[in-house]
């Protein structure tokens, strides 16, 4: 695909890297020309000098014939401009970054208004992920699909759990109407079957609905329970978009600000909340917050180093669940035993979701994906797969289907229903369908059939 990204700070560098190793054609418009030469020679990708929001640059990187246009610039209001003349011009789809509160409150408007086919907002995003955690509080990572309906948490089985060395045939009956769809076991990938069993160390992805996974994750994590307080420090972006979320799961929350204004603010705005003004970063402050007492702490100030020093002291006196946000990646590799629960990069959030994105049209164009995921280093893609006329495998019992090997459906949309199947269930016609495979390059759902057809 022929993309054209506009912006090359930390969004854009990831962008530039991660879709250049995948074969596409990238253009980079980026004003600083010492960061455009750098891009550039470590990536190999073409660059055109200049504002990326004047329509005569955006011609002279091709703008007007690309694939995909993906504005990630520092200011919201030029990436604005960038996206709706780009798709002016004739980009086929457009991704904007926006950061403001103000224009997160209208994204669908301006998505259906200017014709942005993405408006993305890191410290939304973050928010979004904090609370999937707080959902689901053992879990590593949480994939979202069918628009939210379905989610695919993963967790690692920890020791002395009632699971292990369970079959999974009989953890389905007794804990939890979930479905564990695939396994990572050290180096190796299993697609499982009624007789695979479990064990300790095990990475499970689990699919279900919240209630059951949350049975499930209770049944298999013997210290497990469910988050009620939590102690936010710094009052940033990303605590006014948690706050209402938080609220909403009924999770007690205070919040640690040491600016005084916007403590003020966030306490005149939220006023079912504690707001501390003080230091959270003094470890003298926390104690006197009793911050042991709370089942979460999520640290967002604006300095990476801070961050993880409040959480490695809430990991410390005892607090099960921490939220750490660090932006400098280089940090990344010695967080790695640090006992850190969740590590959250804003930056990084919302390049993956952008590739995802770039990944998922690559692989539907001329076919009838509507989403695709790899896991696994690619060893793995959970694909979603509408069903339309011509196909091979409606109204028919699932038992009956001739499905490959190392292929599992994991569930079945119907309009607002979520069937998890078993071998009597029948996918109908506009169903979608989502199926956890390692076979590659997966065009049609007829493809999940051996040699192309069913068993009767």
């Amino acid at each position: 695909m022929k993309i054209v990204i506009v912006g090359a700070g930390k969004v854009g560098e990831v962008l530039c890297r991660e879709l250049c190793y995948e074969n596409h054609e990238i253009t980079l418009i980026e004003l600083n020309e010492k960061r455009l030469n750098s891009m550039i020679g470590m990536c190999d990708i073409s660059g055109i000098l200049g504002s990326g929001a004047l329509e005569a640059n955006q011609r002279e990187a091709g703008v007007h014939n690309c694939d995909i246009f993906i504005a990630v610039m520092p200011n919201d209001d030029t990436n604005l401009i960038a996206a709706i003349t780009a798709k002016m011009i004739g980009a086929r789809y457009v991704i904007a970054r926006v950061r403001s509160p103000e224009y997160s409150k209208q994204m669908a408007f301006l998505r259906e208004s200017l014709g942005i086919t993405v408006m993305i907002n890191p410290e939304l995003e973050a928010a979004r992920e904090i609370m999937s955690g707080m959902r689901f509080p053992d879990a590593l990572s949480v994939e979202h699909f069918a628009h939210g309906l379905v989610n695919i948490v993963e967790y690692i089985l920890p020791e002395n759990s009632d699971l292990a060395n369970q079959q999974l045939r009989d953890v389905r009956r007794q804990h939890g109407d979930v479905l564990i769809c695939m396994i990572m076991r050290d180096d190796d990938i299993i697609i499982p079957d009624g007789s695979t069993k479990l064990e300790v160390g095990d990475h499970l992805f689990v699919t279900g609905q919240d209630v059951e996974i949350t049975c499930f994750t209770s049944w298999s994590n013997n210290k497990h329970q469910r988050i009620k307080s939590a102690l936010i420090i710094g009052g940033g972006r990303i605590t006014r978009y948690l706050l209402p979320r938080l609220e909403e799961l009924r999770i007690r929350t205070k919040v640690i600000e040491v600016d005084e204004k916007i403590a003020e603010q966030l306490a005149a705005d939220f006023p079912k909340v504690v707001v501390v003004n003080s230091d959270g970063t003094n470890q003298a402050i926390l104690h006197e917050e009793s911050v042991e007492n709370y089942d979460a702490v999520i640290a967002v100030t604006g300095i990476d180093e801070e961050n993880i020093l409040i959480s490695i002291y809430a990991a410390h006196v005892g607090v099960n669940k921490t939220v750490t946000k660090v932006n400098r990646t280089d940090l990344l590799n010695v967080l790695k035993n640090a006992g850190l629960k969740t590590i959250l990069t804003p930056y990084r959030i919302i390049s993956n979701q952008i590739v995802r994105f770039v990944r998922s049209l690559t692989n539907s164009e001329g076919s009838n994906i509507e989403a695709f995921y790899g896991l696994a280093d690619g060893r793995v893609e959970i694909l979603q797969f509408r069903v339309s006329e011509g196909n091979q495998v409606s109204d028919i019992p699932l038992a009956d289907l001739n499905i490959k090997p190392g292929l599992l459906i994991a569930c079945i949309v119907r309009g607002r229903d979520i069937i998890y199947p078993r071998g009597e269930s029948c996918i109908h016609l506009g169903d979608e369908i989502i199926i956890v495979t390692t076979h590659p390059r997966f065009d049609d759902v007829n493809d999940i059939l051996l040699n192309g057809r069913s068993a009767k």
